[in-house]
């Protein structure tokens, strides 16, 4: 049996549901970003009782097939920017359509009437918040973080960068992600 996590998107977070599964005595195969793979099927009181200890680590547990397809997508994503080292062989849509099977046009019609931003947008934003990640917490070059997303050039980091977040990755750096903003609010003012 499978579980569909909302915002369940780093480390930690699958750290926090493994503890709370085996606090509640809920044997699981698997637990990936926005996913958990139960041993076996589990009754519906113990559906409540993960419901429950999930939304006290703002959790939620996903029934609706197109409120999951949604949350695979950004897992997707999340994935592809923080945790891959892999250039994407082809697009993004390609991707996408690819990894859920089906028509990417759907995908991102469905993503952006439920999310209110379109796929690339919440993309782009996820990028950002990495390359501010990396500039903040390591001592790599811009060139290196250009080369380490996948961007085509620096120039090309750079004007996504102060067009996303009106700085530039150098001013970003230097006021110490000071003007730092969480992802989910730049996402929402590129509307």
């Amino acid at each position: 049996m499978k579980l569909y996590i909302k915002n369940m998107v780093t480390i930690r977070c699958i750290m926090a549901v493994k503890d709370a599964l085996e606090r509640l005595g809920i044997q699981y195969s698997e637990v990936n970003l926005g996913e958990v793979s139960l041993k076996e099927n589990i009754s519906d009181i113990q559906l409540d009782q993960i419901r429950s200890t999930l939304l006290l680590l703002d959790l939620e547990v996903l029934e609706d097939k197109k409120t999951i397809l949604v949350q695979q997508i950004k897992t997707l994503i999340i994935k592809l920017i923080y945790h891959s080292d892999d250039p994407l062989v082809k697009n993004l849509s390609v991707y996408l359509s690819h990894q859920l099977q089906y028509d990417y046009t759907y995908l991102s019609n469905l993503f952006s009437t439920q999310q209110g931003i379109t796929i690339e947008k919440f993309y782009i934003c996820h990028k950002i918040e990495r390359v501010k990640e990396l500039l903040l917490n390591k001592d790599l070059s811009l060139t290196d973080i250009a080369f380490t997303l996948h961007y085509s050039s620096v120039a090309h980091l750079s004007a996504q960068f102060k067009k996303v977040t009106g700085l530039t990755p150098t001013h970003f750096k230097q006021s110490n992600g000071n003007k730092r903003d969480l992802v989910e609010n730049i996402c929402r003012d590129q509307k």
